[in-house]
């Protein structure tokens, strides 16, 4: 079986301004980066105004495991169905990171058939959207330095500056550091720290705004630390923003690209759903609308994570509101989820498979019950998959009122996703979703969390300790209160305890540390042990990547 990269280097490509001219984008709209990679300026499609927008699909997924389950390949898979059934579809997904890529995953653009492409471009340094989101997040670091170096007219605390800075990598040894060592030439010494790029409030601002204006009223509210006098000092007390908007001027433009079908794909932005909010750009989103009758996008990891956050945060701050859910499973990682070990996935475990339907049923009701929205169940099919196993699953999900659809878009491309897309539009014909937040704007911010942790994730409480009580409420007194939150936690469980599998019932989540993002507009709740900066494992994926003297890549999955 050829590997994801070896099927990608075989595809047959349309150049990218092909692609561009099928959806209607004006010739100088689109600037070419190469023959498959193109940016979209969107000013200059005034006409795409006057379209109707297109229905919005999310794809979600069950507690990440070992096992796998599939969920950018069953988006782009599922963006290939919906075409070949004579649907106009477009994918929208995040940029990866190439933290992980060097690190656990080695490639984020989807899976066999059914990926996004130029798949070694978009997993590296693609179209150079990250290295302009740490250049400008690292701008400003280096002007709250120079700023304290110089005579700190603004008297900014030095023991209080929360701005860290930030890399594309994961690199455990940054994540607390000293800066300023070696005498006074080299500016005062402070305690810092980095954080990956993805992490970066630059990066969560890039995704949830709406226009270059927006973008640097934004960067100019951020929150950079505090006088000694305890208030706060914004990024545009430093006269930072328009710098930074400047190094971003380019990357705001979505980033147009192909599936191995021919499929457009708009790739855009990338925070991660564990301690960031998840999801591509809003701009990417509402111009993948204004082009086609169905958009399919996905949130980041588990549906307790990455769709929380997509509701809570993106929709509610964009006005976006998808038409129906598809949430990604696997028998083996459900198996995995009821206590099977990664080598006995393969055999037939009904037992166990029922004890981890518990996950997934927990996921179901979240979307169903919790965000109001309509949805289907995609299992994304192994061979040693059984017609038991499936038999259970689909016996489970009806008590529920959802459907189960197999799918085969790795092996078979589109075709293999056909099921799920003809379903996919009986939901959004049937116009049953309606979607609904967990908590409200004017919740105060205490309850906002208790609400995300006792009704999604399954929490008996919440607790924090004193201090951090009296900085949320200090928050809450500041203005700040209506802004929604995000919970940084592990995505492999509903608990803060990666090691809990199934649907964990009665735990308490635990927030370690609060983060205010005033340019992005929400609050993170850091839970546990989570860390914003990651390491790298024991076999790192780079050992692995390489290149021949033809400059072919391998080693990337």
């Amino acid at each position: 079986m050829p590997s994801d990269i070896e099927i990608a280097q075989k595809a047959q490509l349309k150049k990218v301004s092909e692609i561009a001219a099928d959806l209607g984008l004006t010739e100088e709209s689109v600037e070419l980066y190469g023959r498959f990679k193109a940016k979209i300026d969107t000013r200059l499609n005034p006409h795409l105004q006057q379209r109707p927008e297109g229905k919005l699909i999310l794809v979600t997924a069950i507690s990440p495991s070992p096992a796998g389950e599939g969920k950018t390949t069953t988006t782009v898979g599922l963006g290939d169905a919906l075409n070949r059934i004579g649907k106009k579809a477009i994918v929208c997904l995040r940029e990866p990171s190439m933290g992980p890529v060097f690190g656990m995953k080695g490639g984020a653009a989807g899976g066999g058939h059914a990926q996004v492409v130029p798949m070694e471009d978009i997993n590296l340094h693609f179209t150079g959207d990250f290295a302009a989101i740490a250049l400008a997040h690292n701008l400003l670091a280096a002007l709250i330095d120079n700023h304290i170096h110089q005579g700190n007219e603004l008297q900014i605390d030095p023991r209080q500056v929360t701005w860290k800075r930030v890399m594309d990598m994961n690199d455990r040894a940054l994540r607390q550091i000293v800066v300023g060592l070696g005498g006074k030439v080299n500016g005062q010494a402070r305690e810092d720290g980095f954080d990956i790029v993805v992490a970066s409030e630059v990066m969560a601002i890039f995704c949830l705004t709406e226009s270059l204006k927006d973008l640097k009223q934004r960067l100019g509210n951020i929150v950079i630390g505090y006088t000694y006098d305890g208030k706060p000092v914004q990024a545009r007390d430093l006269k930072a923003h328009g710098a930074m908007t400047v190094l971003l001027k380019d990357a705001i433009r979505p980033n147009l690209v192909q599936t191995l079908e021919h499929t457009p794909a708009i790739v855009h932005g990338g925070p991660f759903a564990n301690i960031a909010h998840g999801c591509n750009s809003v701009i990417a989103t509402k111009l993948g609308l204004k082009l086609a009758d169905y958009v399919v996008t996905e949130a980041g990891f588990g549906a307790d994570l990455g769709a929380e956050k997509f509701i809570d945060i993106k929709c509610r701050k964009s006005g976006l509101r998808p038409s129906a859910c598809v949430v990604v499973a696997t028998i083996r990682a459900l198996k995995y989820h009821g206590g099977v070990e990664v080598p006995q996935l393969e055999i037939e475990n009904l037992e166990a498979l029922e004890q981890g339907l518990a996950n997934l049923r927990k996921h179901v009701e979240n979307v169903t019950r919790h965000y109001g929205l309509s949805c289907v169940v995609a299992i994304n099919r192994f061979n040693a998959d059984t017609d038991a196993e499936i038999a259970l699953v689909r016996q489970h999900l009806a008590e529920q009122g959802v459907n189960v659809v197999l799918a085969e878009h790795w092996a078979k491309g589109g075709a293999g996703a056909e099921y799920l897309a003809h379903e996919v539009v009986r939901l959004v014909e049937s116009d049953k979703s309606s979607m609904q937040f967990v908590y409200e704007d004017g919740d105060p911010l205490w309850e906002k969390v208790r609400k995300v942790a006792t009704r999604i994730y399954g929490a008996a409480d919440v607790h924090a300790p004193r201090r951090l009580r009296v900085q949320i409420d200090q928050l809450q007194a500041d203005g700040y209160g209506y802004y929604p939150i995000c919970v940084a936690k592990t995505q492999y469980s509903f608990s803060t305890d990666a090691s809990a599998r199934g649907a964990v019932q009665g735990h308490v989540i635990t927030i370690r540390a609060v983060r205010l993002c005033a340019g992005a507009e929400f609050i993170v709740m850091i839970c546990d042990d989570i860390m914003t900066m990651p390491g790298l494992p024991k076999v790192p994926c780079a050992t692995r990547i390489d290149i021949d003297d033809e400059g072919l890549v391998s080693g990337l999955y």
